[in-house]
């Protein structure tokens, strides 16, 4: 006769918990598809190289005809569009055809006559580019700059300035290695919050630590001997990797004494819905809308993503910079972990335990052990 309300009842947990994995999909897709689904540059730093009115004339119909896509200027020479396209600056420079204005010396190659003016000559049209900082927003720059090359009858000659490792042709494995190192650290949470409920906060702090530690370490084997991502500055790779993981690991932490089962859900947000479309790692944000451009500023996938790119491609390019975001969302983990210490304690200190029968704590087990297996399972 008990059958009946114990059924409803465990339909009725089932379609609670159900409610979570319904929530990553609808977080997930509006995540993803928002980000990725149409790319297109705004406000895309380009320069011009030349210094004369043709120069000046083709700066202003691009920026003129690109309604706010390009961010169009001119430099003097080669060399100060190189500057900026390895500090980030800019990301394509355009030497039209005659290398108006690009010759310092001839550096802008045959046709520049050797001198320092700008009048034309009889040099293919160039284009400048680092791979590096972006294999995608390379290819929309030159996928622009082909086009201009056309109306000049001349076939568009690209050089990459900045080029990526020949174990990451395609300049995004970086961006893999950060999934890799997210999925370890926050399927470790849901175990450390799920397996590790009943362990005290400052065992559960050490296992995230170790952790972070072990993940770190597999992300160091898969960028460097396994996958040869990087072909140089492992150890700071490794640095950044375990900075990134502990973060995610003590801020996960510290959430679990709050959000209970609802932590799991709630570091997808942070580490994966928000993270990953943030990142760079597929499009910068100047190819995606607005409100991802904006979390790159600070969020700490673009943080790990662009401090690997400057500390390896770019000769420590910003990297103090992205540095100082993974530590403070470090540092923010921490606070996180003191303060679900004092919570706990306020909690311990408030429940008065009543006398325990040994099918309570059966149940309280088998209830345990199937809450933890959910929360793994959901995690990963």
């Amino acid at each position: 006769m008990s059958a009946g309300p114990t059924t409803k009842g465990a339909l009725r947990h089932v379609l609670g918990h159900l409610l979570t994995p319904l929530l990553m999909c609808v977080g997930m897709g509006l995540a993803y598809l928002g980000a990725f689904h149409a790319p297109e540059p705004h406000d895309l730093r380009v320069d011009i190289v030349g210094s004369g009115p043709r120069a000046q004339v083709l700066a202003q119909t691009l920026q003129d005809k690109g309604a706010g896509a390009l961010d169009v200027r001119t430099v003097p020479d080669r060399a100060t569009a190189t500057a900026a396209l390895r500090d980030q600056s800019s990301f394509g420079a355009y030497i039209p055809g005659g290398a108006t204005g690009a010759a310092t010396g001839g550096s802008a190659g045959a046709g520049a006559g050797g001198g320092t003016g700008a009048g034309p000559g009889t040099g293919a049209p160039e284009l400048l580019v680092a791979s590096a900082a972006s294999d995608t927003t390379a290819m929309a720059v030159e996928k622009v700059f082909t086009k201009v090359a056309a109306t000049q009858g001349e076939p568009l000659k690209v050089t990459d300035v900045a080029p990526v490792s020949s174990g990451d042709p395609t300049g995004q494995g970086v961006f893999f290695l950060l999934v890799a190192l997210s999925i370890g650290s926050y399927a470790s949470v849901a175990v450390i919050g799920g397996a590790g409920a009943v362990l005290p906060l400052r065992l559960r702090a050490l296992l995230a630590a170790g952790m972070s530690l072990v993940v770190s370490l597999v992300g160091a084997v898969f960028a460097g001997p396994l996958f040869h991502l990087v072909d140089h500055g492992l150890g700071g790779v490794w640095a950044l990797s375990w900075l990134y993981c502990a973060g995610i690991l003590f801020v996960g932490v510290g959430l679990h004494t709050y959000l209970k089962r609802w932590t799991t859900l709630g570091v997808m947000v942070l580490f994966v819905m928000l993270n990953f479309t943030s990142s760079g790692g597929i499009y910068r944000p100047e190819l995606q809308p607005g409100f991802f451009g904006s979390l790159h500023a600070f969020w700490n996938g673009a943080g790990f993503v662009e401090g690997v790119r400057g500390h390896v491609y770019f000769d420590g390019h910003a990297l103090g910079r992205n540095v100082l975001v993974l530590a403070l969302w470090f540092l923010a983990g921490l606070l996180l972990v003191a303060a679900a210490g004092l919570t706990e304690s306020r909690r311990r200190a408030a429940v008065v335990p009543a006398p325990r029968t040994e099918k309570d704590t059966a149940e309280a087990v088998k209830a345990a052990e199937a809450e933890e297996e959910m929360e793994e399972a959901v995690g990963v």
